[in-house]
């Protein structure tokens, strides 16, 4: 099974009031472990960067040309492409998978609405598993933002001092691996030289037989002991069924 983890930043919090997406970062899993494909986009929003927006992610101070925001360290979008002219490569990349997101309303509705202002075809909304929602029914009445997450199941998120797309869906990955309960569901066990993730993520991979059978855990003093007490429940014993 193919998922996406995503997250999205942007200049605000309503792409009707012209709002826009500013970076896309995903993650690709496959039977719940990741695979090591990602996708990470910055955005030019063809607009200014409020300084509420800019102090959560750190994105687009807009009066910094690119050669010196690389020089002071930080990110600015003038050079960066406008989402018409990779949005088709960002749909080609999650495809048909569910997309994992924390808080799946807020991003669904600017990517959405950027793919709609591109031409470009719409994400159904029941491709979306909100890992918002999920928190908050297995954890009623609970802190459920990705920082209380990290938290409650000990995950690491000291390099968070700022929101950033591909290291919040990161967190998210091993968040959703916890809420659906730890790494169980995609591990498989495996000797030799693959290990893991290579194998979870082979899906051409099969259980093979036992190269060499167990040895036999019973005595013949323990079977005929059996067998006798077998004899002694009638002809109708479920046990001679089995037997037969």
């Amino acid at each position: 099974m193919r998922e996406i983890v995503l997250d999205t930043e942007t200049t605000g919090f309503e792409p009707g009031q012209g709002d826009r997406l500013v970076e896309i970062g995903a993650i690709e899993l496959f039977n719940h472990m990741p695979t090591g494909r990602t996708y990470h986009q910055y955005i030019n929003p063809q607009r200014d960067m409020p300084q509420s927006a800019f102090e959560v992610h750190g994105i687009g101070p807009d009066i910094l040309d690119p050669p010196r925001a690389a020089e002071a360290g930080e990110v600015t979008l003038k050079d960066k492409p406008l989402f018409a002219a990779v949005g088709q490569a960002f749909l080609e990349f999650i495809g048909d998978a569910n997309l994992v997101i924390h808080n799946a309303a807020f991003d669904m509705k600017f990517l959405n609405a950027e793919l709609g202002w591109a031409g470009l075809g719409q994400i159904p909304w029941e491709q979306a598993v909100d890992t918002l929602d999920m928190a908050r029914r297995k954890y009623p009445g609970s802190p459920a933002s990705l920082d209380a997450l990290c938290r409650r199941f000990n995950i690491d998120n000291t390099a968070r001092t700022l929101h950033g797309a591909l290291l919040d869906s990161e967190i998210l990955a091993e968040v959703y691996l916890e809420l659906i309960g730890g790494r169980q569901p995609g591990l498989v066990l495996s000797s030799g030289t693959r290990d893991s993730r290579t194998v979870a993520a082979d899906s051409d991979w099969r259980p093979m037989p036992r190269p060499k059978p167990l040895p036999e855990r019973l005595t013949q003093s323990e079977k005929d002991a059996h067998a006798a007490f077998v004899e002694t429940l009638g002809e109708d014993a479920l046990w001679k069924t089995l037997d037969a």
